[in-house]
């Protein structure tokens, strides 16, 4: 059998040598580390990791498989995926494919047989790093370089990179409203709100899961470009505006904070990870890149209001400067209980309210989901005043 050697490198000349699955090619991207213990086709398809190499925590990797109803864009986002052990089986009657199978034609390189811990513990003490993974047999001398020579995700706009072309109308009609589940057992089975509101949502580099749930909530979603303009948005006459998640730098996409800076003092706003950013620079307030992020299922915050702690799912490098949020007119209503940062604000002013976190899970627990009914009542309480 050939076993084809992998290599990642890392700025700080840190190497690590596996076995190469998937597409045979050499990037360079951030490397970060996830936590969750199931969901690695969500976590590859997620748009917010465009950029990034991702090492996952979990001891192994790959066991169930992949299909076609998980993805959570329309393919991979990941720029490289990092294993301590690619199960050679995929169990699952859901299965269509093998992770390698699935990463190999998606153009995307893989490392397996790499001590995760290791890799995961370097990230938490140094931060995350520039990095380099080739699955093609190049030197550990010239990965180093490379990773060293890549530019780097701050300043960096992502959100143009993987947003959607144009405007169109989420299919509230789909048989996919809810993603799969045992039946009985989940919060998915009750009906749809009515009446529906027309909500208008910004693509910074959405998850499915999260238009589902807002069409499921009791929204009639127009998804726009990140781009778009506020006299664009304000075409369709939207009674309210939701800001999606994404990738990047949240002080780079300066064309977002102008739109969301127009729209959001007389509009019903709700913003989740890099949508609750870009409010913080709508508002006049400021981002910070973290040491090395919030990526994984088991993130704990408080309600600072309500002294409710959730669990959540998050993925994100970035945070919002407190003192400036507070500066800017924002209260914050949330905050992380492992470092203390934003995770959630409103403004004393303007109807509007965001999240760090992502309320839709995929994976991760469903804590959070209320927030798209709180999200509902609120639109449904200034529209009918």
């Amino acid at each position: 059998m050939n076993i084809r050697k992998a290599v990642l490198a890392l700025e700080d000349g840190s190497v690590y040598k596996g076995r190469a699955f998937g597409a045979s090619k050499t990037i360079a991207g951030e490397a970060v580390f996830n936590t969750s213990m199931t969901g690695y086709q969500e976590v590859l398809t997620d748009p917010s990791y465009f950029g990034q190499i991702v090492t996952m925590t979990a001891v192994e990797i790959g066991n169930y498989g992949v299909n076609k109803s998980d993805e959570e864009s329309d393919g991979v986002k990941v720029f490289g995926f990092v294993v301590r052990e690619l199960s050679p089986v995929a169990s699952s009657w859901r299965s269509e494919m093998s992770l390698a199978d699935y990463l190999e034609k998606s153009g995307v390189p893989g490392i397996s047989g790499v001590d995760t811990r290791a890799i995961t513990k370097k990230i938490r003490s140094a931060g995350a790093m520039k990095a380099c993974l080739s699955t093609e047999g190049i030197s550990e001398e010239e990965a180093v370089e490379r990773a060293r020579n890549w530019e780097g995700i701050v300043g960096a706009d992502y959100a143009k990179e993987v947003t959607c072309k144009a405007p169109y109308k989420f299919d509230m009609a789909s048989g996919e409203l809810a993603p799969f589940t045992v039946p009985g057992t989940s919060l998915y089975n009750s009906k749809r709100r009515l009446p529906l509101f027309k909500c208008a949502a910004i693509d910074f580099g959405a998850k499915k899961s999260i238009f589902k749930r807002l069409s499921f909530h009791g929204f009639d979603v127009t998804v726009f470009p990140a781009d778009a303009t506020a006299e664009q948005i304000q075409e369709i006459s939207p009674q309210c505006l939701f800001l999606s998640n994404g990738p990047g730098d949240p002080a780079a996409v300066t064309y977002a904070h102008k739109t969301v800076s127009k729209l959001m003092k007389n509009m019903p706003t709700f913003g989740i990870c890099l949508g609750h950013q870009i409010i913080t620079h709508a508002m006049g307030a400021r981002t910070f890149k973290l040491k090395f992020g919030h990526r994984g299922g088991n993130q704990p915050v408080k309600n600072i209001e309500t002294g409710r702690v959730s669990i959540t799912a998050q993925n994100h490098g970035f945070a919002s400067d407190a003192a400036s949020v507070e500066n800017a007119g924002g209260i914050i209503t949330e905050i992380n209980l492992n470092d203390g940062t934003v995770e959630g604000l409103r403004h004393k002013d303007y109807p509007l309210f965001s999240v760090q976190y992502h309320p839709e899970a995929s994976p991760g627990p469903n804590d959070a989901d209320a927030l798209f009914s709180d999200f509902y009542d609120f639109v449904k309480k200034i529209k009918t005043c």
